[in-house]
């Protein structure tokens, strides 16, 4: 068990919390957890220069609720990220970040720290050297059932002691670690996969080609399928079609937005191609996967991973 001692949330000292957010669930507070910190926040429409100090905790952040364009600033760099409901964000240690957005909808998100020396615990048990936490982020981007699935549970976890929060916190370290642990692709390329992920990440409303996505990451198309097939045991093409697919599943379960206007946001030509893909990779056509969904017999569908307990 730990305490309050062992998350390095000083810089958030002297952040202006009112200003961008409103805290609606803190476990130190409303569960008495001490291993795990786990917040909701309900976050202002717009900000024009949001600075987020960075800790060495791993912090993970889920969207859960808005529709935003964030232009994010770091290490000299701009970026553009999709603000919508599922999308996932690993805030890599030590990066502190600019951001600005103005949102179309109500912004919602639920945020855990596991604090550092866990996930020093769970690298060492795994024998893993220093994490790459960069990549772990690029990858975590891409959309993870499993992280998805336990940061929704953890608010709802009612009664649970700390021993349940020390679990699920060893459990996420040691999950992120795991899919991170790939030694074959060196260096130089590993950055090109996590770049052309980012790629896929930012784009996915948008027609994608390879040529398009080698171009941006400076490799061959040749090239960037191999490196990338490496990394992820995917084709870009499968991996890029499975985020799409899994961006689908969020907006049929969380807006009602119709099945052509989903295509057009997760980046399909017409509601029949998304209607084929979806059959492929789910099991059932969109609309039958909605009606799953409303009646709350998803679960039998689709079965989700079990939170640890």
């Amino acid at each position: 068990m730990f305490d309050s001692s062992d998350f390095d949330l000083a810089p958030y000292a002297g952040f202006d919390m009112a200003t961008f957010v409103r805290r609606t669930y803190c476990s130190w507070q409303d569960a008495g957890w001490r291993s795990l910190l786990v917040q909701h926040f309900t976050h202002a429409r717009e900000a024009e220069h949001l600075p987020l100090p960075g800790v060495s905790d791993l912090h993970l952040v889920l969207c859960t609720s808005g529709d935003a364009v964030m232009r994010i600033h770091a290490g000299g760099r701009s970026t553009r990220r999709r603000w919508v409901p599922g999308r996932l964000e690993l805030m890599v240690p030590g990066h502190s970040t600019v951001r600005s957005y103005r949102a179309t909808s109500a912004m919602h998100s639920i945020q855990v720290h596991i604090p550092r020396v866990t996930v020093e615990r769970a690298a060492a048990e795994l024998g893993c050297s220093e994490p790459d936490f960069e990549a772990l982020s690029a990858g975590l981007g891409a959309g993870n059932a499993v992280v998805e699935h336990v940061m929704r549970a953890l608010p709802a976890a009612e009664g649970a002691n700390d021993v349940y929060a020390e679990s699920a916190a060893a459990f996420l370290a040691t999950h992120l670690l795991t899919q991170g642990r790939d030694h074959r692709v060196p260096g130089p390329e590993r950055t090109a996969v996590r770049k052309g992920i980012a790629v896929m990440r930012d784009r996915l409303a948008h027609p994608l080609t390879l040529a398009d996505i080698a171009a941006e990451v400076h490799l061959s198309v040749y090239h960037f399928i191999r490196v990338f097939r490496e990394a992820t045991g995917e084709t870009p093409h499968r991996f890029l079609t499975r985020l799409r697919i899994e961006q689908a599943r969020r907006l049929l379960d969380g807006t009602d937005l119709t099945i052509g206007q989903i295509a057009e946001r997760c980046g399909f030509s017409s509601a029949g191609s998304l209607s084929s893909a979806f059959l492929v990779h789910v099991g059932v056509r969109p609309s039958v996967y909605r009606k799953i969904s409303s009646t709350g017999e998803q679960s039998r569908a689709c079965p989700e991973p079990t939170a640890p307990s």
